[in-house]
């Protein structure tokens, strides 16, 4: 996507995420007034926040969830990442996936019925790296929902990941809130 285009977008699916998905109170104002003032959220040297998209990757039964056991954050998360051009969000979430886990045989989430809006944006603080002279920061993190065969096997990207394994989705609450709730109604 040029750079135009991806602020055309971005606006369409926080403009459809908000009238159709979006909790009360989840207003995602600082995503909006970015967007605004006209920040190149596609770049990651964009501060107070820029986006990126990741991968809430699910068992066919829902049972289960893909996660990566992530070196400078240092805790379990989904697979994702900055966002990267790509023609659709959901397809940078997915190359993420990929790099991250090894996963093979993903497809998209039928709740998305074909599209690109998220399931979850999620705006989250993080650390910023001194060595990369970055600041505290805001992620908008764009969050879709994949199905994979727990069955096939993993191969953790070692310099992001130290380990990729499934594991119950009741992990995700600790992980992804908004996504694990809106699984819980999702049924």
């Amino acid at each position: 996507m040029s750079p135009d285009t991806f602020a055309q977008s971005l606006a369409a699916i926080v403009a459809r995420y908000r009238s159709e998905i979006a909790a009360p109170g989840e207003h995602l104002a600082l995503l909006r007034w970015q967007m605004a003032e006209g920040h190149r959220l596609d770049e990651r040297s964009t501060f107070p926040g820029h986006v990126t998209t990741s991968a809430i990757i699910l068992s066919p039964d829902h049972r289960q969830t893909l996660l990566i056991d992530h070196v400078t954050i240092g805790r379990w998360l989904q697979p994702g990442g900055h966002y990267e051009k790509a023609s659709h969000f959901h397809l940078s979430a997915m190359r993420e996936a990929l790099e991250e886990t090894g996963v093979t045989g993903l497809a998209l989430h039928s709740w998305h019925q074909g599209g690109d809006l998220p399931f979850v944006i999620d705006s989250h603080d993080v650390p910023g790296k001194p060595s990369r002279n970055e600041p505290d920061h805001v992620h908008h993190d764009l969050q879709y929902l994949f199905i994979a065969d727990p069955a096939l096997p993993l191969v953790a990207q070692l310099d992001e990941v130290h380990a990729a394994q499934w594991a119950p989705v009741e992990r995700l609450a600790d992980i992804s809130p908004k996504a694990a709730k809106r699984l819980a109604f999702k049924g």
